[in-house]
């Protein structure tokens, strides 16, 4: 069965048919590093990720590019209220994402691209968009104009004069029409520039990624994905500057996850539920969050509760639990086969629908279902007396495959020797003594995670380990 991506330039499922037999150049984009991730940009980070292992899986070569903005307003601004230079805000938040998506097991990107380090690229971009008439130069800023371009909109599906009702030209801008966007934006004083045809300045938003796009992966790429929320005004722009420049189609499929919500309310600052990714992954088993985020197919939205999440964790350890009682009973089966073959077909059917259900737009959800009933199945196998080597190797292939294309690791931690533990609640209590209760609090979170319980008392810090079952 062939793979159908929904296309969001098309409102519909299509065949996918990569350019290239065997190859697929696949353009996600990455995060603006001006602060830590929050829980929303982890979304298309392990949505995208796990595309990419299921392409992987079924044999095609990916090129995968995930850009780093770390030049930007927002970049700007956060430098100048920590009183420190831009690069030095836009590497540190760089490793920070890098942490963090490594740590919900994402695979490192074939590039990286930053806006930095594309910015004779940027800027060639430009000048041949306004050599092309759909781009023009005022007072050292630089415009696209969306109506010179007839297809734009087709991607967000409206129409040029729906846009055009929304559109306001803003104070100190000299744009022609509100809908034109910024490709260069003139250097104000003391602010981070680059030399340009133009003079100083530095890119908008948008034209880094049809640059870049074009750098690493040529002038029509496979897929192209992100956010919903970027859908429009940043993918609509991108299409129309990349499709003006090169004359062919940007990219043949877009895709674009769903939102995410906080105990059934949108994620804000202003409503003070603004989630963290680093925090939340201190807290809990960053592979729960992995888990939690596959478990709803990646166009629908997304719930994120304690008790969803620890539901995740619940689901996720009767998995690990039939996977380990495979591993344990993989050491005394025996070659039964003449008795399995019942047995090998029902993983064989099992495998075969996820397989159904990742070709069908990357059912996380169905993929997961099918890995419930496989663990349902070992279990029920399990209770024999006697078991084949075949069908434990089978069940054991089997859930290892999907478990690898959801990027959820078996691998079981050590325990914390008692050494350790005792030199974090020295840690800890010289972190209390000197009053960093933060640091106070992610270690009792960190011990926490590690199944050890904390318990203060006047005669000092005493510490149990959980029950498995607590």
């Amino acid at each position: 069965m062939a793979i159908t991506i929904y296309n969001t330039l098309t409102h519909d499922k299509e065949a996918f048919k990569p350019l290239d037999a065997g190859k697929v150049r696949m353009y996600v984009c990455g995060p603006t590093v001006y602060n830590y991730i929050h829980i929303g940009n982890a979304r298309p980070a392990i949505v995208f990720d796990t595309v990419r292992r299921y392409l992987e899986y079924k044999e095609y070569e990916v090129d995968y590019v995930l850009n780093f903005t770390d030049v930007d307003d927002k970049i700007i601004n956060a430098a100048n209220e920590l009183n420190e230079q831009v690069p030095d805000v836009a590497n540190r938040f760089i490793e920070a994402y890098l942490s963090d998506v490594e740590a919900l097991g994402v695979k490192k990107a074939t590039y990286n691209p930053r806006v930095t380090e594309t910015m004779d690229d940027i800027i060639r971009f430009i000048s041949n968009l306004i050599s092309k008439g759909y781009a023009y130069e005022v007072d050292g800023d630089v415009y696209f104009k969306p109506r010179s371009f007839d297809d734009y909109g087709k991607l967000s599906h409206q129409s040029i004069d729906e846009l055009r009702s929304g559109a306001r030209i803003q104070v100190g801008e000299k744009k022609e029409d509100p809908l034109d966007f910024a490709l260069w934006k003139k250097a104000k004083d003391d602010e981070i520039a680059w030399d340009s045809p133009w003079g100083q300045g530095r890119p908008g938003w948008h034209i880094e990624c049809s640059a870049m796009a074009k750098k690493y992966l040529g002038e029509t790429i496979d897929i192209h994905a992100g956010g919903q929320d970027l859908t429009f005004p940043h993918h609509e722009n991108e299409i129309a500057q990349s499709e003006a420049m090169t004359e062919k189609p940007f990219a043949n499929y877009w895709m674009h996850n769903g939102y995410i919500n906080i105990d059934n309310e949108k994620m804000s600052k202003s409503l003070g539920n603004f989630v963290l990714t680093k925090d939340i992954i201190s807290q809990h088993d960053p592979q729960v969050i992995r888990f939690f985020m596959l478990s709803v197919h990646y166009r629908n939205p997304i719930n994120f509760t304690e008790e969803l999440l620890q539901g995740a964790k619940n689901s996720l350890d009767r998995i690990k639990n039939a996977w380990t009682n495979l591993e344990h009973r993989s050491q005394s089966s025996m070659d039964l086969t003449d008795k399995s073959n019942a047995w090998l077909e029902k993983i064989s059917q099992l495998h075969n629908q996820f397989e159904a259900a990742m070709d069908d737009d990357f059912n996380t959800a169905n993929a997961i279902s099918v890995l419930f009933e496989l663990t349902k199945e070992a279990n029920v196998y399990l209770e024999e007396k006697q078991t084949d080597t075949h069908v434990i190797r089978a069940f054991q292939e089997s859930m290892n495959t999907v478990l690898d294309v959801l990027g959820i690791r078996m691998e079981t931690e050590e325990p914390l020797l008692d050494e350790d533990i005792e030199a974090l609640l020295k840690a800890r209590t010289e972190a209390r003594k000197n009053r960093d209760f933060g640091r106070a609090d992610e270690i009792r979170d960190a011990l926490k995670g590690k199944n050890i319980i904390l318990e203060d008392t006047p005669q000092g810090t005493r510490w149990k380990r959980a029950d498995n079952g607590s």
